[in-house]
């Protein structure tokens, strides 16, 4: 158990030489709209049916109390991903259905603009949310779930040092259809991904 449930203290931001990742504020959703709306063709296929109001003002700040509930109960934390050089919003990354008792678990979902696609910065995300999620939260094991012909997010799981462990059928619906998905995990003694160098 932790000594200090990660619910009670601050969200933690986390930094690396070429991305950082904190938790989104009110402020960040003129910048995520844009980045969303210019991605949208790029994210539709692989994400559930977007509301109407998708990017309005009022559907990002219901988007953020969502999140500040899921921390506060313990069962999630979600992270807007930025690139380091110029401090642009690039993604997001969240850990979602913690499992404590004898799962000691989360899934994790991310997505990427489309602008910042193809440069290794959701590795590089992962690497700083892993030791986190293991060290800091003492989780056991991570989850995370992909269409099997998003060939982008497979490649992406198996650098990060996740093992496919098998096909869940018509597990989400995803663009208005139910979709099959590969699951893949990875557990504490087995990662073999280093965290990248991290400052400040």
């Amino acid at each position: 158990m932790l000594d200090v449930p990660f619910f009670r203290r601050p969200p933690p931001a986390l930094k690396g030489e070429t991305v950082f990742l904190r938790t989104p504020v009110m402020g960040d959703h003129a910048e995520w709209a844009a980045l969303r709306d210019e991605s949208r063709g790029f994210l539709v296929p692989w994400e559930p049916s977007w509301a109407p109001d998708e990017l309005s003002r009022s559907a990002f700040r219901h988007r953020l109390k969502r999140y500040r509930t899921e921390y506060e109960n313990g069962t999630g934390i979600s992270f807007f991903v930025f690139d380091a050089p110029t401090e642009a919003l690039a993604g997001g990354i969240t850990l979602s259905n913690i499992r404590r008792g004898v799962a000691q678990t989360a899934s994790i979902g991310y997505w990427m603009g489309e602008r910042y696609a193809g440069r290794g910065m959701m590795l590089s995300a992962l690497r700083l949310l892993i030791p986190y999620a293991f060290d800091g939260l003492r989780l056991h094991r991570l989850e995370a779930a992909c269409i099997p012909d998003n060939k982008r997010s497979v490649g992406l799981l198996e650098k990060a040092g996740f093992q496919r462990e098998g096909l869940l059928r018509s597990y989400l619906r995803i663009n208005g259809t139910w979709r099959d998905h590969y699951l893949y995990a990875l557990v504490a003694e087995e990662r073999h991904v280093p965290a990248l160098e991290t400052r400040g």
